[in-house]
């Protein structure tokens, strides 16, 4: 196993090389640049931008861009906010924990409502609720995110009144019941969603598991339905599911960038939309590269789980 995961490691830097250039070119390449936001203020001459463009070294070729931003990334050093000169980790640090707690949250939120209804629809196959929690399956992989925030809001806030619809908490308040409160409707989104599609790989996968020989084997033996479909059956139907929790528990950050800008969440999703209006390279690249790493290290850990419950796969 630590061969496994060293020799897995090693593969995932020369990728990670390879996205951060594909990256670092694809922001180059959008119209505007950086410096666009000084272009309607009247007040900034010609020489300003020009010495701006000297003193972020915007005006060196490309591959020297690319590898002084390279070597300062890796040591730690993720340069300053060309929007309003603060240092970019700063400016991701302070936002993390509201990402985590609101990512964290719906994960669990999600698995709490996957299992149950998952281990049900493969056991009781082609029944009214096998039915029922297919078509709201694919009610929640179609619906547009936006749209579903949006209609939570007009309902729960704008039209009940019972939780409010932006914002982390209060002003002036913070206690655990306004968190709570204002956790409550992009979690319901994020997680309805993610327990949508886990639902339908739990299914399928417990399905599969059940109708091999091995569980009849242990039917036949005389042990209880609930021990072979919990024991047996789930414990050879969690790879598949694992595997995608895991990679779905990076990509659940970057997806949360709609949410959090549905529900006005101080997070790293609506930091990256604030960056992409004003076109900070800096944190733009430092988001996506700690996205994609986040990506490619969850990925190993999915290939780790997976081989221990199938140490075939390590082989």
């Amino acid at each position: 196993m630590t061969h496994f995961l060293v020799r897995r490691l090693v593969q995932s830097v020369p990728l990670l090389l390879v996205i951060s250039l594909i990256v670092f070119l694809l922001i180059h390449a959008v119209p505007g640049g950086p410096l666009s936001i000084y272009l309607s203020n009247p007040n900034v001459r010609p020489e300003d931008l020009e010495r701006l463009r000297r003193a972020l070294g915007l005006d060196r070729p490309l591959w020297q861009q690319y590898l002084s931003w390279l070597g300062s990334f890796v040591r730690g050093d993720w340069g300053y906010s060309f929007s309003d000169g603060r240092p970019v980790a700063e400016r991701i640090f302070e936002r993390i924990p509201a990402t985590l707690e609101l990512v964290g949250a719906s994960l669990v939120a999600a698995l709490i409502v996957t299992f149950p209804s998952g281990i049900v629809a493969a056991v009781r196959r082609a029944r009214w609720f096998d039915r029922t929690t297919t078509a709201v399956a694919f009610a929640g992989i179609s619906l547009p995110v936006f749209w579903f925030g949006l209609l939570l809001q007009m309902v729960f806030a704008s039209g009940l009144g019972w939780l409010p619809s932006s914002g982390r908490t209060r002003l002036g308040e913070g206690d655990l019941a306004d968190r709570v409160q204002h956790l409550t409707l992009p979690v319901i989104v994020l997680a309805f969603v993610q327990a949508a599609a886990w639902s339908r790989y739990l299914r399928a996968s417990l399905a599969d598991a059940l109708g091999r020989p091995f569980i009849l084997a242990a039917r036949a033996r005389g042990l209880p339905a609930r021990l072979v479909v919990l024991r047996h059956g789930l414990r050879h139907a969690l790879g598949p599911l694992v595997t995608v929790v895991l990679l779905d528990a990076a990509l659940v950050v970057s997806g949360a960038v709609v949410t959090e800008s549905v529900f006005a969440w101080p997070g790293l999703g609506s930091l990256f939309t604030e960056a992409l209006a004003r076109r900070d390279y800096t944190i733009l690249m430092a988001l996506l590269m700690l996205t994609s790493t986040a990506v490619v290290l969850l990925n190993v850990l999915a290939d780790a789980a997976y081989a221990l419950l199938d140490p075939r796969v390590a082989a």
